[in-house]
């Protein structure tokens, strides 16, 4: 642990030094202090016996990220099964949909251009598994409209002219993630205390380095498997509630669409490695205990029985084009989460800049008048 206390107002002078340590607070350059006989942070302030730089260093991480699975996700389709089942191809942007044959797929949910070409289904896995959708059409357009409320800054034309009756239920694909993860991780975490006397306020800030370790069990960690859809718009909508999902049947996908994937599951790996390492920090973080502050300076995490599935989860999405800007809506189709970016109308937003600068004018004209009242 170390100990940093501060008068505030107070900056001491920066030094520089032949020999280089490292302060663990700020990452400054620190040296020895012959007045003091410890290591002094001159950007800080904080002292250091070299009893505590040993405490430090002491607890490394020595081990490597490590992370192994055995993907084979998703199933051979049985013959004839496909039977009834086209796919669409978008000439514009290339997305591939999957529909029945009485499915009238006219536009592409993606980017709205028509879809014109059409062949049978074939190329790819069969899911595992599906969460069918709970929520209608009419539902989905409802949470369009409450998504607009309280937008004071949305211009009203786009409410008319975005072409809510063409969203559009679709399965996404998602590769799911199983694996067990050893983890250990090293902290740096501060206690913060204030107080003041006749001269001067005081805040003295203890640092402390955490170290952590354990195993954790990850079950269906979701990637999306099409590069059509944004990753962070997908992991918005989470979280899906796997007690939903079923054995994968193609009547599930009559009256709706579903996406092709195109991201392969040991493409998806990466962004599986980032979210198990991301989720394992920050399970273990909620057991370092009471402090101000809390921050993972560093970690390594190995995977074992690493394994993937192969699911359909439904969204709900309206892509449409205003003022020449693509704006894109989506909702979980189970649950109703909604995420959406939205115009602003440019007029309303320099009318409310003048406004608040005009006030904030007027509020410190009336603080100097009644300052030069009170003189």
């Amino acid at each position: 642990m170390a100990v940093k206390i501060v008068k505030h107002g107070h900056e001491p002078e920066p030094q520089k030094f032949a020999i280089e340590f490292k302060c663990p607070c700020c990452n400054g350059s620190i040296s020895f202090d012959t007045k003091l006989q410890k290591m002094k942070c001159p950007y800080c302030d904080t002292e250091f016996s070299l009893e505590t730089l040993q405490q430090y260093d002491s607890v490394k991480i020595e081990e490597e990220d490590q992370f192994e699975w055995d993907v084979k996700p998703g199933q051979e389709w049985a013959e004839n099964e496909t039977d009834g089942l086209l796919t669409y191809v978008c000439n514009s942007c290339g997305g591939e949909i999957v529909a029945d044959e009485n499915m009238a797929a006219a536009s592409c949910p993606f980017c709205g251009s028509p879809i014109v070409v059409k062949e049978k289904l074939g190329g790819v896995l069969k899911p595992d598994l599906v969460i069918p959708f709970k929520l209608d059409k009419k539902a989905a357009k409802e949470g369009l409209k409450q998504h607009y409320k309280g937008k004071t800054l949305l211009p009203k034309e786009f409410k008319s002219e975005n072409h809510i009756e063409e969203i559009k239920g679709v399965y996404v694909p998602f590769w799911l993630f199983d694996a067990d993860a050893d983890g250990e991780v090293r902290y740096n975490a501060t206690k913060v205390r204030m107080w003041s006397d006749s001269e001067y306020d005081y805040t003295e800030t203890k640092y402390y380095r955490l170290y952590r370790k354990g195993h954790v069990r990850f079950e269906n960690i979701p990637v999306d498997g099409s590069s059509k859809m944004p990753d962070d718009m997908m992991e918005s909508i989470e979280p899906y509630d796997l007690k939903d999902a079923v054995d994968f049947q193609t009547a599930y996908l009559a009256g709706f669409l579903a996406d092709k994937y195109d991201v392969d599951a040991d493409s998806s790996i990466d962004r599986a490695n980032t979210r198990v390492k991301k989720s394992t920090e920050d399970a273990f973080m909620t057991n370092c205990g009471k402090y101000d502050t809390v921050t993972c300076e560093d970690s390594a995490v190995q995977i074992q029985n690493g394994t993937a599935k192969y699911a359909l989860y439904p969204v709900w999405i309206l892509n449409t084009k205003w003022k020449g800007e693509n704006y894109s809506f989506a909702m979980n189709g189970q649950t109703g989460k909604f995420v959406g970016n939205l115009p602003e109308n440019k007029s309303l937003v320099y009318l409310y800049y003048v406004v608040v600068t005009l006030l904030g004018s007027v509020l410190a004209y009336i603080v100097i008048l009644i300052m030069s009242w009170g003189k």
